[in-house]
């Protein structure tokens, strides 16, 4: 087990420091690979990582399908043990790679939930502007639908992220990874009044004073408050659908697609690593455009 723990500790380093992969990826990759060196050992105690056959390896899948896992997690670990593999052939440590001919499940890949524009508009239209947490509001909602920001992006947003007379916005999103994203001029102006009017008036608590959207505390927003208040205007514009705050990065991305925006300048602006995550967009602007067709085509009437 201690050579597994050694290969297992330098392929956490590897996905940290030279991928710059996110800590929660790696903590899952790492709790995946301890399932795999703990099966090896339950079934040919001091089998090391060398010695693992495809055999073995299938074996391990089929113990773990046994456990209910969705068939993403399932494609987690088996992308985890490829990784893992192609890592220890990489470093020398093996000459051959048992998990090269490893099956991933087929994922049935689920359109996400996303708002038109008029229900966009319809629940801002509900913020209580006389408030300064209304217009605290009405600036991180656009703010988010303006840049397709994740949530966790958005409550993380500084001041010193902000290039007003550019006009773009920088983003660490997952992975540390840096990004530049136009926002609206709509957005910039309700960024600029509820720093001026508003935010000049919270008592801002140490470590926070660059932060942008804060609470009543003088803190960093939260990101279930951030749920709680897109939970609250849907209710107030009687919008029925599943909501959260990613809602809004998804209608902002279907809205560039339906636009006509080319898929890698989506995939930049959302900082997807790989573009097929962005492809699931194109699949929505087909149900758009049948819609369209089914709606306005003189057959169809």
């Amino acid at each position: 087990m201690l050579l597994w723990q050694t290969n297992i500790n330098d392929f956490k380093y590897y996905l940290s420091i030279e991928k710059s992969l996110a800590k929660n990826s790696v903590v899952s990759y790492e709790t995946d690979l301890q399932k795999l060196s703990s099966f090896i050992n339950m079934v040919s105690p001091g089998k090391q990582p060398s010695e693992v056959s495809l055999q073995d390896l299938q074996q391990f899948l089929k113990y773990i399908s046994e456990f209910n896992f969705t068939d993403s997690t399932q494609s987690r670990i088996i992308s985890g043990i490829k990784h893992f593999y192609k890592f220890l052939i990489l470093e020398n440590y093996i000459k051959t790679n048992p998990a090269e001919l490893l099956e991933t499940p087929r994922i049935k890949r689920k359109l996400p939930v996303y708002l038109e524009v008029e229900e966009i508009d319809l629940m801002l239209s509900h913020v209580d502007r006389s408030t300064a947490e209304g217009e605290r509001n009405l600036a991180m909602l656009e703010t988010m639908y303006s840049c397709g920001l994740r949530v966790s992006e958005l409550v993380s947003l500084k001041i010193s992220d902000l290039h007003f007379n550019d006009e773009f916005i920088s983003v660490i999103g997952k992975g540390d990874k840096q990004r530049l994203i136009p926002i609206g001029s709509r957005a910039l102006k309700l960024i600029e009044s509820y720093m001026e009017h508003h935010r000049v008036h919270i008592n801002i608590k140490k470590n926070h004073a660059d932060s942008l959207f804060l609470s009543k505390r003088g803190t960093s927003i939260s990101r279930q408050m951030v749920f709680y208040i897109i939970k609250d205007l849907a209710s107030l514009a009687g919008i029925k659908k599943e909501l959260s705050p990613h809602t809004f990065r998804h209608s902002f991305a279907t809205h560039l697609v339906e636009g006509g925006a080319d898929l890698r300048v989506v995939q930049e602006m959302l900082g997807h690593q790989s573009i097929i995550t962005t492809e699931i967009y194109t699949h929505l602007d087909h149900f758009f455009l049948r819609e369209n067709i089914q709606s306005f085509h003189p057959r169809n009437k």
